[in-house]
């Protein structure tokens, strides 16, 4: 009886080990999904984006100046206003004519053209300048030089406002025929008081007009081919106009340029 005793309690002590040695290789089941420890990736933050590199432009090949009084040469004429007979000095109602101390004054009064054509020499190409000073002028009146004049009643003239403009023309029998309209100039004395020294540059056709040794603009006229050189008044108004003319010269030009206006 004992004996049977024993052999059940050693079979069910071999069960239990059994069972323990069953339990401890089995492996231990999670249904709850692991959960990755890595961070997903981001996008990388680009601080100076590129952009796009222009196209390189061509650059202009810079000109020359144009030289605008070529070829000028010997001088001519030199007229200090020291001998009144080349300018018939003369004195009416309407306007004077004075030549002394140095100076040629025309005087006009209102709405009066008062000129001078100086009695020789006749000048085909030729760079020519005069001194104005306006000592009474005003609004629309006007002062200037002649040129290329074969008569009393024919020339060209560079024209100078008091209203700060200038322009060219040409002229026959008193009639005006414009070649140049009026165009600005911080060269033009403002009314009267100033100083301005007008010049022109003939070669044929062509003529250039300078204030003050400044190019202004140019015209192309090929009415009248040489003459003589003189001055003018214009009282444009209903108050007269007085204007002095000093140091006249007139030089030589050998060169010419190809026809065709040059833009102001």
């Amino acid at each position: 009886m004992k004996r049977a005793a024993s052999t059940i309690l050693l079979a069910l002590t071999a069960l239990t080990f059994s069972a323990c040695a069953g339990a401890v290789d089995q492996p231990i089941q999670n249904d709850t999904p692991a959960t990755s420890t890595t961070a997903p990736p981001t996008s990388t933050i680009v601080w100076f984006p590129p952009s796009d590199t222009p196209t390189a432009q061509p650059l202009a090949t810079p000109q020359p100046t144009p030289e605008r009084k070529p070829g000028v040469g010997t001088l001519l004429l030199s007229d200090d206003f020291s001998m009144a007979r080349f300018w018939n000095p003369a004195v009416s109602d309407d306007a004077s004519v004075d030549v002394s101390r140095n100076r040629l004054t025309i005087a006009a009064q209102p709405s009066v053209y008062a000129f001078r054509v100086r009695q020789g020499p006749v000048f085909t190409n030729f760079y020519a300048e005069i001194t104005a000073r306006p000592s009474l002028c005003q609004g629309n009146d006007e002062y200037g030089l002649l040129f290329r004049s074969p008569n009393n009643v024919a020339y060209y003239s560079f024209v100078a406002s008091c209203n700060g403009t200038a322009r060219a023309e040409r002229v026959r029998l008193g009639r005006p025929y414009p070649l140049q309209a009026p165009m600005p100039s911080a060269d033009v004395p403002p009314g009267a008081g100033g100083e301005v020294r007008l010049g022109v540059w003939v070669s044929g056709p062509e003529m250039h007009f300078f204030l003050n040794e400044r190019y202004q603009f140019s015209v192309t006229d090929s009415t009248y081919k040489s003459g003589a050189v003189g001055a003018f008044v214009h009282s444009v108004g209903d108050t007269p106009v007085t204007v002095l003319f000093s140091d006249l010269s007139v030089s030589d030009v050998t060169d010419s340029l190809p026809s065709g206006t040059p833009t102001p």
